[in-house]
């Protein structure tokens, strides 16, 4: 676990090496500096949701673009078909964080999260799973990082077809594939920044997100291990496996999938 870059700062976090693996071609086609004024919302005080999402998302995608496979049995036939572009993958992202207005450091928070599970329980993130692994990275994110969280039945209300007990059954499972584990280090933090800072400059995007002040990263530190503690005490209760847990889980032949 130490070279697991969501727990150790000198860890190097996943998503940067897997952008790195297409050698210098940019995401995003290069804009002649000259002739092109960039404005926006940013500010110490509210960074820029938009572009922190772009970051995140684009992380995404060269993680379902250049997986590489932990399972050790058979997996569906279009396993490796209709890869989700980053369009695709953007505005499934934005559409909850607008909802739930949610902060562009919990969009961060939510990649620390995403990068634990894979690491942590040895799956890959896929065509057939990655809306359910984002959008658990993000309802976690939310209930830690920002002050006021969005309730389960909120997300039922932005997602029409899934229902509060599939959200609950996710969470739970998505705990115990973390074991439960949530607690994000203020040095960590300040890596994925950074390391999406760098993501940035290669794909030719702007990412204007402050650091993390020290007020901040005290407040994370400290609301990551209450909620810790939390989550591990309700899961000494017994809790049953409903219909939606199989689905979590999914196609019970293939280690890699959980969707």
């Amino acid at each position: 676990m130490e070279s697991n870059p969501s727990d150790h700062p000198r860890a190097s976090t996943i998503f940067l090496s897997k952008s790195q693996t297409d050698g210098k071609q940019r995401f995003f086609p290069i804009k002649n500096s000259c002739s092109t004024i960039f404005i926006d919302d940013s500010t110490v005080s509210q960074p820029n949701l938009r572009s922190t999402i772009k970051c995140v998302t684009l992380a995404i995608f060269y993680h379902i673009k250049n997986r590489a496979l932990f399972q050790r049995e058979e997996v569906p036939d279009d396993y490796y078909k209709h890869d989700p572009d980053h369009k695709h993958i953007y505005r499934f992202v934005r559409t909850l964080f607008s909802a739930a207005q949610l902060t562009a450091e919990c969009a961060i928070v939510t990649l620390v999260y995403l990068e634990r599970l894979l690491t942590y329980a040895e799956i890959d993130i896929c065509p057939s799973n990655w809306k359910r692994i984002v959008l658990g990275a993000i309802l976690l994110a939310s209930k830690v990082w920002d002050d006021q969280a969005v309730w389960n039945v909120d997300y039922c209300q932005i997602l029409k077809d899934i229902t509060v007990e599939d959200m609950n059954e996710m969470e739970r499972h998505f705990l115990e594939l973390l074991q439960f584990n949530i607690n994000v280090p203020a040095s960590v933090y300040a890596k994925y920044y950074f390391d999406l800072r760098s993501l940035a400059d290669d794909n030719n995007l702007s990412f204007l997100l402050e650091p993390l002040s020290k007020e901040r990263a005290q407040k994370l530190e400290a609301i990551s291990r209450l909620c810790e503690d939390k989550y591990k005490d309700l899961s000494k209760a017994a809790m049953r496996r409903s219909f939606s847990a199989d689905n979590l889980v999914g196609i019970r032949r293939s280690n890699a999938i959980l969707s």
